[in-house]
């Protein structure tokens, strides 16, 4: 292939990260700039783990898939007495967000990811960009890839008039060591992904590595999820403000979270979930809260950048697809680079209209299954829509 572009990649994050390394596959020269002045961790808890999630270490590695992901064989449905309601074989991957983010890293060079580089501003100018750092140090590349997340600031500059739209409801999460669990609880959910289904609402259960990426039953960690309605407006700056006294518009950590609402979590699991659910979330020390966004932009490429990742299309949990659309805009951008020869903008051009359709694609379909649970009570146990994927349930 002629001439690859030099690359600088904003954002370390999982989407940046699997596109750095497909580059430089392709022979790229590229650098991710991360703000964080530390390696990320801690970032969210358990992530349903989707083929193009670990495309890289499949194809490109001889590291094992499933030996950084839990697997379970059933997905259940249970009522709120613990009856069961509904129960399908079929076998998902689960793992965690520092796992995956762990083993991403570990296959770049050191020296290609950056720490502390906060991007101040990007302007296209005649074949190149310039990449102006919050410090005022200068960077001349021919490629910016935007993978700076839901709160994108790149997407800011480009498409001021795309902000976040919140959906109505958060996700409170939480892990805890499955080894806590009584032996009844964690017969129950060792093996599958357990759902119960409330007014406007659902919770969902299932096992991710231990912190050390353990994979043996008994060494895992159990993980819940459970998306609760929270009007826009003084009730979600009264959750969202965390013990720091600040507004925390996206999410509150482990431990942040007001103790008046971690209470009334408690309260409602133990009155309203099934019996081994409930154990699960009450089991759980610190649990947090992450607001549950839209994002749509009408535009992925502006000259010689582009967004990838939840910098473009922020898309509910509901499909398990959020990661690995990232990781497939980053796939399809070096494979458009290889078909047209290195050349930036035509490249771009038909990675775009590619990647938008995706994303609008599973953007919709998320948003329908998010909003059956939360507004229309229409999410029904069994629903074969309900499967996970990025091209549609179980692609």
């Amino acid at each position: 292939m002629p001439a690859v572009p030099t690359v600088a990649v904003v954002g370390g994050s999982l989407g940046g990260l699997t596109a750095a390394l497909v580059l430089t596959d392709i022979g790229c020269d590229v650098t991710v700039l991360e703000r964080s002045s530390a390696r990320l961790e801690a970032r969210g808890a358990g992530i349903a783990v989707l083929d193009e999630t670990m495309r890289w270490f499949a194809e490109k590695t001889e590291i094992d898939p499933g030996s950084l992901c839990s697997a379970t064989s059933f997905i259940r449905f249970l009522d709120a007495g613990g009856g069961l309601v509904h129960e399908r074989a079929h076998g998902y991957r689960f793992s965690s967000w520092n796992t995956i983010y762990r083993a991403l890293l570990a296959q770049l060079p050191a020296e290609r990811y950056e720490l502390g580089r906060e991007v101040g501003s990007i302007s296209s100018r005649a074949g190149d960009v310039e990449v102006v750092l919050a410090r005022g140090q200068r960077r001349r590349v021919e490629l910016v890839v935007a993978a700076d997340g839901v709160a994108s600031g790149t997407r800011a500059a480009l498409l001021p008039q795309v902000a976040p739209s919140y959906s109505g409801y958060v996700a409170w999460r939480g892990t805890m060591p499955e080894s806590a669990l009584r032996p009844a609880t964690f017969a129950a959910l060792a093996d599958a992904i357990t759902y119960q289904v409330l007014p406007g609402s659902h919770v969902l259960v299932y096992p991710i590595p231990g912190p050390s990426g353990a994979l043996a039953a008994g060494e895992r960690l159990m993980n819940f999820v459970w998306y609760r309605n929270v009007a826009a407006g003084p009730a979600f700056t009264d959750l969202m403000t965390g013990r720091d006294g600040r507004s925390h518009p996206v999410s509150l950590p482990p431990g942040a979270t007001r103790e008046k609402h971690v209470e009334r979590l408690r309260s409602d699991a133990a009155d309203l979930l099934a019996p081994v659910l409930a154990e699960a979330v009450l089991g759980v020390a610190e649990p947090f809260v992450q607001a549950v966004f839209d994002v749509e932009v009408p535009r992925m490429a502006f000259g010689r950048i582009c967004l990838v990742g939840d910098a473009a299309f922020a898309i509910r949990p509901h499909a398990a697809a959020g990661t690995a659309k990232a990781a497939a805009d980053g796939w399809e951008l070096a494979a458009q680079l290889v078909a047209h020869g290195g050349a930036v903008e035509p490249a771009l051009a038909e990675w775009e209209r590619r990647q938008l359709a995706l994303g609008r694609t599973v953007l919709e379909r998320s948003r329908r299954i998010g909003d059956a649970s939360q507004r229309h009570a229409t999410f029904t146990p069994g629903d074969p829509v309900l499967i996970f994927g990025l091209r549609g349930p179980g692609r």
